[in-house]
């Protein structure tokens, strides 16, 4: 039998915590983060253990196929490389902190770490790190009956003998809704904001989220009829459908908080220097052989914090601004198409070294970390496709190979492929040059995709194409006539 699809989603909701209480939360909090670090550094080491063995190096190069993973699998249980283990493992570890840690949350916390180690196994991942002081934000229960739970009669987080009450404003009809959802499990989040910690529990309910009404009594995020072309960028969208075309600027509301951060750091640099002359060199450079304890002022945790408040401020605006948006484009149609991209690729610096042929000089190595940092168009993907499950269809995802909608003209049925630095479409219909914008022309392609998601509709491109033209020429006159800033990949 198939498995049964499912939905669920996040109800975030204040504790209100008294003094003590945040007390008692920070050293469970820091005795989860030893626990976790403890679970971690047993399974690297079972880990480690096996790498060293002729069996492994014996199985490593062997060719991958169904036969080298059940050997790897049994390679496993010999070590005792298991989650189940795991749980074994951390039994008697949270026998010791009883009193403050639960079974279920530690089996949470082993859980987690296992997850961690098979990124590494993988080699999803070049590294795991080991959390440290201070740093971890979350603690979560497998269940909502024993260890960490929401009690719904009283409104309170219930925790081993700790029992905090939950906000929840009489105005806030979403959450008074949600909760009436099967809960399936709580997680406890603290988060520093202005140099104090809040806490937070986050109930993972099933079902679907409620429907938000505005002040106006309008839903927001209702979906609409149609076709939805998104052709995406590390800064910039652009979509098109029978309603409407636009070009934007990804969460523009996200300032770029580098020159910020470049000040805060030389700050805490200076001060680190300060209060720590032994752990350095003449040269400026660290000395590797001081084994000291490093000492930190308190201008330095206050600049820290202050450092740390900057991203959560981005992070929240960013979440913000992408959830607005999802909403806006979820009114114009029920099918979304866009292009496959790897983000992490565009992450890395490019490896060869090249030339521009026009200057002769060494191109830059660096690619798009920043603006995908700044921006985050996968998290936006994220969002809207979450959005569209919930209400019954999925971001529909095209094959970019086949597709290659920069580089192909509905006019003349051919690709032609384009520089990053050419911004514009130029075709002849009836003796006259038609410009449209190169990125909305691509969203134009991909709203007129064929159901197999691997050709474009050249007749229905046809059909919707002069309606497309009027909309995108609306959109560059508005473009062309605002004041706004724009970027330079619009070429506007």
């Amino acid at each position: 039998m198939s498995k049964i699809e499912t939905f669920n989603y996040v109800l975030t909701l204040q504790l209100n915590t008294e003094l003590y209480q945040e007390d008692i939360l920070n050293k469970r909090f820091n005795i989860s983060r030893q626990i976790y670090n403890a679970c971690l550094g047993e399974i690297l080491k079972r880990y480690n253990h096996m790498k060293e063995s002729k069996e492994y190096r014996r199985i490593s190069k062997l060719v991958k196929g169904k036969d080298r993973n059940k050997q790897f699998n049994d390679l496993d249980k010999s070590y005792d490389i298991s989650e189940y283990s795991l749980y074994k493992f951390v039994k008697l570890i949270q026998h010791h902190f009883k009193e403050n840690i639960d079974s279920q949350t530690a089996q949470s916390l082993a859980k987690r770490a296992y997850m961690a180690y098979g990124k590494l196994m993988l080699h999803t991942a070049k590294r795991v790190n080991f959390i440290k002081y201070d740093e971890l934000k979350s603690v979560e229960g497998k269940m909502n009956r024993t260890g960490i739970r929401y009690n719904i009669k009283y409104n309170q987080l219930i925790w081993n003998g700790l029992i905090v009450p939950v906000i929840i404003k009489d105005n806030d009809l979403y959450a008074q809704k949600a909760i009436q959802d099967r809960i399936k499990y709580c997680r406890i989040k603290r988060e520093m904001i202005k140099g104090k910690y809040h806490y937070y529990i986050q109930l993972a309910l099933d079902g679907i989220p409620p429907t938000k009404i505005t002040k106006q009594g309008e839903i927001k995020g209702k979906i609409g009829f149609g076709n939805v072309g998104i052709d995406i960028g590390t800064q910039t969208i652009a979509y098109s459908s029978r309603y409407d075309v636009k070009l934007l600027e990804l969460c523009p509301e996200v300032d770029n908080i580098d020159k910020k951060i470049k000040l805060l750091q030389r700050k805490m640099d200076r001060s680190r220097r300060a209060t720590n002359p032994n752990k350095f060199n003449e040269n400026g450079m660290i000395n590797i052989h001081n084994k000291e304890k490093w000492i930190f002022s308190n201008h330095y945790i206050d600049i820290k914090n202050l450092r740390k408040e900057l991203y959560r401020k981005q992070v929240e605006i960013r979440k913000q601004s992408h959830n607005i948006l999802a909403n806006q484009l979820l009114n114009l149609g029920d099918k979304f198409y866009v292009e496959t991209m790897n983000y992490q690729k565009l992450q890395k610096r490019a490896k060869k070294t090249t030339k521009n042929k026009k200057t002769k000089k060494f191109n830059k190595k660096k690619r798009f970390g920043k603006s995908l940092i700044n921006k985050a168009p996968a998290m936006f993907l994220a969002i809207l496709d979450n959005k569209l499950k919930w209400n019954g269809t999925k971001l529909l995802k095209v094959n970019t190979y086949k597709i290659k909608a920069s580089q192909y003209n509905h006019i003349t049925n051919d690709y032609h492929k384009k520089e990053l630095s050419e911004r514009w479409n130029i075709s002849m219909i009836d003796n006259k040059e038609v410009k449209v914008q190169r990125d909305l022309y691509s969203a134009f392609l991909l709203m007129n995709v064929k159901d197999n998601l691997e050709e474009i509709n050249r007749d229905l491109c046809f059909d919707t194409f002069d309606n497309f033209k009027e909309l995108h020429d609306k959109e560059i006159d508005k473009l062309l006539n605002s004041k706004d800033k724009k970027i330079s990949s619009m070429g506007i």
